[in-house]
């Protein structure tokens, strides 16, 4: 067995900062078909796995998928209750639009619905400057967002992705990346699935109906759970979507597609097919420690479920790293920390996660856990110096 290397923690507080989920960017080679978009990606959405992608990390105009950034932002903002002013700076915006009236006042949710749904330029005008005070202050606030979760290959330049900037870009990769943080929130969730919204006219007395232009959502895939659809005559064709089956949520993106719909559902039944959410560790007793001090002493808080391929489950291998313990301190059991080790998850020799390893103080752990039974032969422990240096 190809040997690992080891870094021992000298400090337990270095323990409560090594606690991650690391990304895995390993792409299996499970797609035989090819996808017509010039940038494309499939990712399992809780694990962030990569499952196949296409010039992922190419810079590209993203045209009105912008607007999963202004629609967070503006859930994130906490109005959506308050009432807009509609300026008519934002309803002279060209493009798509929801025909908002000049100073008419509707509230930041119907806007949020009307902007997801039919694509409202206006509408994304009217959010940017009521949540971030201006055009200008809006995307301050979209470019800080977008460095905070990661979006290393985007500026944003505008809150509706218009082609009247040359510096507004992204990636598919880095799309990937926002609709994974806007799904974190349930009221994204209920907005980007909905698939027709009513919203009252100012001026009528009948109520203005939006239908989901997504018609992965409305009609063409039954797993398909929401997303946000975009086109410009420069960026062609741009397209974001969730969907789920079995259990496992995942995210498509392309960017200049000319087949767009059925690019998304062959990598969604791919996607499905292929992969397993597979419970890697389960939560409770790790009981293939040997030594005597920390047998029927040490356990993990949670499950590790990854998505895995049938091929890939025997390339998972777990290697715990143990503080070496001081035996006469810790006659003391109140002076045992409560996190005495890590627990590292490589899948092919790449990093796929890590989970804090707990001590058990008094009696000892009876439950009978399995510790993914499979490749429990593949354990490595090992004793480190002691906790305090």
């Amino acid at each position: 067995m190809k040997r690992i290397n080891k870094k021992v923690l000298k400090k337990t507080g270095l323990f409560l900062m090594a606690v991650f989920i690391s990304f895995q960017l390993f792409v299996p080679a499970v797609f035989a078909q090819s996808v017509s978009a010039q940038s494309a990606i499939l990712i399992e959405q809780h694990t962030g796995r990569v499952l196949y992608e296409k010039e992922a990390h190419k810079r590209l105009r993203i045209a009105s998928i912008t607007k999963i950034m202004t629609a967070i932002l503006a859930i994130e903002s906490g109005k959506m209750e308050d009432t807009v002013t509609v300026s008519n700076r934002a309803v002279g915006t060209e493009g798509s639009s929801l025909y908002l009236v000049p100073n008419e006042k509707i509230k930041l949710k119907d806007l949020v619905y009307g902007l997801m749904l039919r694509s409202g330029n206006d509408a994304a005008v009217a959010i940017a400057e009521y949540v971030g005070g201006s055009l200008d202050g809006f995307v301050y606030l979209m470019n800080q967002k977008a460095a905070e979760i990661g979006m290393k290959d985007t500026g944003f330049a505008n809150p509706h992705g218009l082609d009247d900037h040359e510096n507004h870009y992204s990636t598919a990769y880095d799309m990937a990346i926002l609709m994974k943080y806007a799904t974190a929130n349930k009221t994204f969730q209920e907005i980007s699935g909905t698939k027709i919204y009513r919203a009252p006219h100012p001026e009528e007395k009948w109520d203005r109906v939006w239908k989901n232009k997504n018609k992965l959502l409305t009609s063409l895939y039954p797993y398909c759970t929401g997303g946000k659809t975009g086109y410009t005559k420069r960026a062609k064709r741009t397209l974001v979507t969730t969907a789920s089956k079995d259990g496992m949520d995942l995210i498509a993106v392309t960017l200049n597609d000319p087949d767009d719909w059925q690019d998304h559902i062959s990598m969604y039944e791919t996607g499905f097919d292929k992969f397993k959410l597979t419970k890697v560790v389960k939560k409770g007793k790790v009981s293939d420690i040997d030594d005597s001090y920390y047998k029927k002493k040490v356990y993990v808080k949670r499950d590790f479920i990854y998505p895995l391929t049938d091929d890939e489950k025997d390339s998972v291998k777990l290697e715990a790293t143990l503080i070496k313990p001081n035996k006469k301190l810790w006659e003391d059991e109140r002076n045992i920390p409560d996190i005495v080790g890590r627990l590292d998850i490589y899948q092919n020799d790449e990093g796929i996660g890590r989970l804090p390893l707990y001590y058990k103080k008094g009696l000892d752990i009876e439950e009978d856990v399995s510790f993914f039974e499979r490749i429990k032969n593949l354990f490595l422990f090992i004793l480190g110096v002691r906790s305090d240096g």
